[in-house]
């Protein structure tokens, strides 16, 4: 039977494909302050700006391609059973070959019914609109958990991190919350594996490997390690 490695992936994985952080050092998220086009409050304000928002990272992240550090994931497939959880909305890992991405913050490429949250649609354009409804006639918005909204998946993800053989953490600040502490449910023997160029505030031990370096090419060269290991 295959060992488990499960990733927990953030921003710095995706940025490396040309796509904007989430939160910049300045608090903004492309100019705009995070609590007006990532919250329910910001929607109630202004849904035409968070539509279009939205819209424009959907053209952005259609542009951009996966990196290094997303094929060196798909590559560990050959020897894992490879879960994917993410805090991206893009689709990049499944572009790059992933089999298996829970998405913890929704998914970039699906819309959603502002009434009935069952009802989900895979997106044929870049756009939606105001006035674009689900089949219930109530206005689409898109497939993101938002600041202050619940994070559905996080209970199988919770699951996944428990069962892991291995843990890598990729491209993430583990800042934010409840992500961020899937770390704890791992096992106690579980080696862990941190990838990234600024060490997160993580207690160091005798199973937690920090790889200071970007995506591109820390993500190759622990697979590398893993796979030549396996």
């Amino acid at each position: 039977m295959r060992e488990k490695l499960v990733v927990l992936t953030g921003a710095g994985i995706s940025a490396e494909s040309g796509l904007a952080t989430f939160r910049g050092s300045d608090g903004l998220w492309e100019g705009h302050r995070v609590e007006d086009v990532a919250s329910p409050e910001g929607w109630a304000r202004n849904p035409e700006l968070v539509l279009d928002f939205y819209n424009q990272r959907r053209q952005a992240a259609r542009l951009a391609q996966p990196n290094a550090g997303h094929l060196a994931l798909v590559a560990l497939e050959q020897a894992y059973d490879v879960v994917i959880v993410t805090q991206n909305v893009d689709d990049l890992h499944e572009r790059a070959g992933s089999s298996h991405v829970i998405h913890l913050h929704g998914k970039l490429m699906e819309s959603r019914s502002t009434r009935h949250e069952e009802l989900v649609y895979p997106m044929t354009s870049d756009v939606i609109q105001l006035g674009d409804v689900c089949e219930k006639g109530h206005q689409l918005r898109p497939n993101i958990v938002w600041f202050g909204e619940q994070v559905p998946l996080m209970e199988q993800a919770m699951q996944e991190a428990a069962t892991a053989d291995v843990f890598l953490v990729v491209g993430t600040s583990l800042q934010v919350y409840p992500a961020a502490s899937l770390l704890h449910y791992t096992r106690p023997d579980c080696p862990i594996y941190i990838i990234d160029p600024n060490q997160p505030p993580v207690s160091a031990g005798p199973n937690v490997h920090f790889v200071r370096e970007p995506a591109t090419t820390g993500v190759p060269r622990v697979a590398q390690e893993l796979l030549s290991g396996n």
